[in-house]
């Protein structure tokens, strides 16, 4: 199965209006630049978007926000996005705000094949509403589904031709559960190599879960805030 493809636009070429995307990431580390750009190029809409957080106004997700292509987030955190507060208090979005731990582990269950589990994060609050709730040691818990996608789309730092990736230090997080939930599964690479390249001890997502890769480009790799102090001397 050939697996690398020349570049963004052709990795989502078949995404469709509707379709329900994971995209990795942590705030603005590690996520998916290249891929997102090219849908909002595309104009994909009516999109249910699963990640961690809706990134900021002008970068990120924040790009498809501004464009209305996101009819659904299914986040944790999304408090750096002004965009984001506007639609959903003007009811404009859907929005399904989740326990990041539940978030990360209802991914997680899909790349396992586990259809749901248990969890007391949750219980007693807004987000209990509906849900089973079983006791365990006395202990409340709400049955959480497990979170598939249409498509999952990644970024790894290397990444070979058999689509085996490499995350260089907490770009990780999300990304190497949503590789696996996907029914396809995209990966931008800032490095494509040869097979044999990565070190097999080394490799954190198989090539067995990626469907196609290519290599980015032009990543600015922004961070959400830059904090500074100033010193004083002990003069």
């Amino acid at each position: 199965m050939k697996k690398i493809v020349t570049n963004a636009d052709a990795a989502i070429s078949d995404i469709q209006h509707g379709a329900t995307i994971m995209l990795g990431g942590f705030g603005l580390c590690g996520i998916p630049e290249n891929c997102i750009s090219a849908l909002v190029k595309k104009g994909v809409n009516n999109l249910t978007c699963i990640s961690n957080n809706a990134g900021v106004d002008d970068f990120g997700l924040g790009l498809l926000l501004k464009t209305r292509q996101i009819k659904k987030m299914i986040s944790s955190y999304v408090g750096e996005n002004a965009e984001f507060e506007r639609q959903l208090l003007c009811g404009e979005l859907e929005v399904d705000l989740v326990p990041q731990g539940t978030l990360a582990t209802r991914i997680q269950m899909a790349g396992m094949g586990i259809p749901a589990f248990y969890t007391p994060a949750g219980y007693g609050t807004e987000i209990a509403t509906g849900k089973e709730v079983r006791v365990f040691d006395g202990k409340p818990h709400l049955m959480e589904y497990a979170l598939h996608a249409d498509f999952a789309i990644v970024k790894a730092w290397k990444g070979d031709y058999l689509g085996n990736l490499l995350f260089r230090k907490t770009t990780r997080n999300f990304s190497t559960s949503m590789a696996k939930a996907g029914t396809v599964t995209i990966a931008e690479v800032e490095h494509l190599v040869e097979p044999g390249e990565l070190d097999p001890d080394q490799i954190h997502v198989a090539g067995i879960y990626v469907h196609r890769i290519f290599q980015g480009k032009n990543y600015e790799k922004r961070i959400e805030r830059k904090t500074t102090r100033i010193i004083e001397s002990n003069k």
